[in-house]
């Protein structure tokens, strides 16, 4: 059985339930039902207004009060269905009035629920309004994942608090496909600033070599890598937001807004001089020597992982595992899987001498802000480089011209090869040779893993849209197979049926 958590809440003033309801709509998801009682005047529909405003992002949303109509219905960003029961004839009539369905694609918010209470599910949340002196006293009681959720954002609150943005107002700014979210905060008469909500996550099943995923890749598990890489960029120059604050136990980061201009334009295709822009970054960046050992604070100095074997093999054993299968019924022999293994033990053996330094490990366009208004690196502002690496630098140029989610052209592509390799021309003791090598290895080996991830999301996590990025990932690793170095692979694959473009 489920135990229920239950809040008390003390609302001094309208703010202080304007502050709750912005809140609340951070922690609701599709499918909760949020049940509003307390006698009339109590506040519940100052409140459910104030949620529905924060989740449209406009506070003059128009709210009327559902009491005739009984129910109002808001396509947002989540729809939500804002129910009034006080005058509905019997429980059963819930079901005419759409409930189900509204549940089954959004959120209700549904006052007067005693009227219904048999017809709502019983996994609910309970929010009641009292008066108590000149305010109110808002008690919640919620189970499981939904109270998880709502302590969450109260601790967020407490946090900005803390951080001196008590009233400060809160908006739901996007979550990525990690286990990050993110929210824009707004103080008085400063400027917006972003919270990163990073929950501490179990590491999860042993996936490779007896460790779970996330060790085996080398992904960032708290915030420490995070505020260590933008410390060491920001010091040399790049465009790294500042940190303002940050509770490493809870995972909860105050950091600067660098701006909300991208690289691509209103149809989503590269704009060429932001992408020169980027690779010219790029290239400034590579030319600089990192410490591996970054101190973060007194007890923690974060030590950047190495781009190592296990990581790479695990992540091109992903065509193995999912792609093939896929692309003609069948799964690979077994002769078929240690023949590609072993090619890619040699192409790793071959980046030995590759020049290596840090690696952002996502340098494409969802993690880079055009800065206009600033000059030469500080144009380009850098995001989402918690799981940077040292590796070869060839991997961050082929994730940005051969961007994954966004098809470059072969002009546009060719322009900025030139551009990165010019620069390093400029700077002096660069080898050419070696780095196209290494850069052709690396984009094989990201285009590999590419090519698997996009059949996993699809046929594991259910998630289809990705599957429009397979035929661009299928051109680019062609690309990539063209150099010499890497004729094996080409071999091993047109054979496998891997690196023609699907339809």
């Amino acid at each position: 059985m489920t135990t229920t958590d239950t809040i008390s809440l003390f609302l001094k003033d309208e703010a202080a339930t304007i502050r709750l309801g912005e809140d609340l709509a951070l922690a609701l998801k599709a499918g909760d039902c949020l049940a509003l009682s307390g006698d009339l005047g109590a506040g519940k529909s100052s409140l459910a207004r104030a949620i529905l405003r924060a989740i449209a992002d406009d506070e003059g949303l128009e709210v009327p009060s559902p009491t005739f109509t009984l129910v109002q219905s808001y396509d947002l960003r989540i729809p939500v269905s804002h129910f009034d029961l006080y005058r509905l004839g019997d429980a059963s009539e819930l079901t005419e009035l759409g409930f189900d369905e509204a549940l089954q694609n959004g959120i209700c918010l549904v006052e007067w629920p005693e009227m219904a209470a048999s017809e709502l599910p019983a996994e609910r949340i309970a929010l009641t309004l009292a008066h108590e002196g000149s305010g109110r006293r808002a008690t919640i009681e919620a189970a499981g994942q939904q109270a998880r959720r709502i302590r969450r954002v109260f601790a967020i609150r407490e946090f900005l608090d803390a951080a001196g943005y008590p009233e400060a107002k809160r908006r739901f700014l996007t979550g990525d496909a990690s286990l990050r979210a993110y929210e824009a905060i707004y103080p008085d008469a400063a400027p917006r600033k972003i919270l990163m909500d990073w929950r501490p996550h179990p590491e999860g099943p042993p996936v490779y070599d007896g460790k779970p995923y996330p060790k085996v890749a080398h992904l960032a598990q708290d915030a420490y890598p995070f505020v260590a890489i933008a410390d060491a960029l920001r010091e040399r120059g790049f465009a790294a937001p500042e940190i303002y604050k940050v509770d490493y136990e809870q995972g909860i980061l105050l950091i600067e807004d660098l701006g909300t201009q991208g690289v691509l334009d209103d149809a989503g295709r590269p704009i060429a001089e932001r992408y020169r822009q980027s690779v010219a970054c790029l290239a400034h960046l590579h030319s600089m020597p990192f410490p591996q050992d970054i101190p973060v604070s007194d007890t923690h100095t974060h030590h950047i992982p190495d781009f190592d074997r296990t990581a790479m093999k695990m992540e091109v054993q992903l065509v193995l595992d999912w792609h093939i299968a896929w692309k003609r019924g069948s799964a690979p022999s077994d002769a078929e899987r240690k023949e590609y293994l072993a090619i890619w033990d040699a192409l790793i053996d071959e980046l030995a001498a590759a020049e290596k330094n840090l690696l952002l490990r996502d340098f494409h366009s969802p993690n880079i802000i055009w800065r206009p208004q600033k000059a030469g690196v500080g144009r380009v502002g850098l995001i989402d480089f918690q799981d940077a690496m040292i590796g070869p630098t060839a991997y961050d140029l082929a994730s940005i011209v051969q961007d994954a989610r966004v098809t470059v052209e072969p002009e546009l592509f060719r322009q900025l090869m030139d551009d990165y390799l010019a620069r390093r021309r400029a700077q002096g003791g660069f080898d050419e040779a070696g780095f196209m090598k290494a850069w052709a290895i690396m984009s094989a080996q990201r285009n590999c893993k590419l090519a698997g991830l996009w059949v996993r999301l699809l046929q594991r996590d259910g998630k289809p849209d990705y599957l429009r990025h397979m035929p661009r990932t299928l051109a680019y690793l062609n690309v990539a197979l063209e150099h010499e170095a890497l004729a094996p692979l080409r071999d091993w694959c047109a054979r496998a049926g891997i690196g023609q473009s699907e339809s």
